[in-house]
């Protein structure tokens, strides 16, 4: 069997065996361009730089800037929207723990904002190291629940706090052991404070009652939400004079539902945009503006026709007696009704009924602000 080449220089017609084609392309010349690749190929050895860019790697927290692999595996994270407020009511948090452990403690505690971030419930669990104590506490206003998570590291700590261990020494950690009834009931007193600090950062967004419900050590026995459902996981740091830990506060997204809108305002008392100084200009002038109310004795319906037929000294016949009431009315708007009397002299008309409002609320002017800006 032989092997033809298309080549210009040499008939078609002449045969070429594996020896000398194997020949040929050992005697080839390899011509490169200026960057270094070869004509027609890509036989280029990449940069630390661009490997990392393609595997996603880099330096930079932001996870919305990463690319390649890495972008692959974490498209499966979860990601929702931003709540501002929530972020706002955390801060105070911080700055309300900071004043009530140094009290409780009678020591310099501080407290840090480390993260917020949207997890799923069946992952926080699953990553929480053993030993750990775990407290469910019920939203009682929400009617759901949520979790504090007390790290190893910080139990201990402030265990050694509690009962006089020295300053700026690590706290001894026991292995293997459980934790016992006296240790869970002095770190439950300190759940209560973070529980009635946070009811505080609550308050002026949405008043909620905060209430222990168990206090437990196997993340097993901890399901407050099912595993797939998503969550904010708040972390705060505690430092007390080279001592301390983590504290995580989990929040399902069932939980905070019912205050959902109100986290959604960039600050505290949004309300779209709404001017206050201009609403109480406009609710002065309205009570001060004059209106004209018109007395409508009787009213009747009659065909055109007969209207167009009505000539001088024709009598219409209206269905009312002395007694019968008169409508008052502003413009086509019916104020309320009353008696036609007399007083000093003057004709005069007594409200007989409550007056009408009108449907149009400021709570409709609301609801429709915010249909158009949806729609747009």
């Amino acid at each position: 069997m032989s092997l033809e080449r298309d080549n210009p220089d040499k008939p078609r017609d002449q045969p070429l065996t594996p020896e000398t084609m194997a020949a040929e392309w050992s005697t080839m010349p390899a011509t490169f361009e200026e960057d270094g690749e070869q004509e027609g190929g890509t036989d280029r050895l990449m940069s630390q730089d661009e490997i990392d860019t393609m595997l996603g790697f880099s330096s930079a927290e932001d996870s919305a800037s990463r690319n390649g692999i890495q972008a692959i595996v974490d498209s499966g994270s979860v990601a929702y929207e931003r709540l501002p407020m929530l972020e706002i009511i955390f801060e105070r948090l911080v700055r309300l723990l900071s004043t009530s452990l140094r009290n409780f403690f009678t020591d310099n505690v501080e407290v840090t904002l480390e993260s917020i971030r949207s997890v799923r419930f069946g992952d926080y669990v699953n990553s929480i190291s053993q030993p750990a104590l775990l407290s469910v506490f019920k939203a009682e206003e929400w009617d759901n629940f949520g979790l504090v998570t007390i790290e190893t590291a910080l139990t201990y700590s402030v265990l050694d706090t509690m009962f006089g261990g020295k300053r700026g020494q690590p706290a001894p950690r026991v292995d293997g052991r459980p934790f016992t009834s006296i240790e869970i009931q002095l770190i439950r007193r300190v759940i209560q404070l973070v529980l009635g600090d946070a009811e505080a950062a609550f308050k002026p967004l949405s008043p909620v009652t905060f209430t222990i419900d168990r206090v437990e050590s196997n993340p097993r026995f901890v399901s407050i939400s099912r595993p797939a459902n998503a969550a904010i996981r708040v972390e705060l740091k505690f430092d007390m004079e080279g001592r301390g830990g983590s504290l995580h506060i989990l929040l399902p997204y069932a939980t905070i539902e019912p205050i959902r809108e109100l986290l959604l305002e960039s600050f505290m008392g949004e309300k779209l945009g709404r001017d206050p100084i201009w609403e109480n200009h406009l609710a002065t002038e309205v009570w001060q503006a004059d209106v004209d109310v018109t007395c409508v004795l009787h009213e009747t319906r009659m065909p055109l026709k007969r209207v167009m037929q009505l000539e001088i000294g024709d009598t219409l016949m209206f269905d009312a007696r002395p007694d019968s009431a008169v409508s008052l009315r502003c413009g086509d708007f019916m104020v309320t009704e009353g008696r036609v009397g007399r007083v000093d002299g003057k004709i005069a008309v007594q409200v007989t009924s409550p007056l009408r409002r009108s449907k149009t609320t400021l709570a409709a002017f609301d609801s429709l602000a915010s249909h158009l800006g949806a729609t747009n």
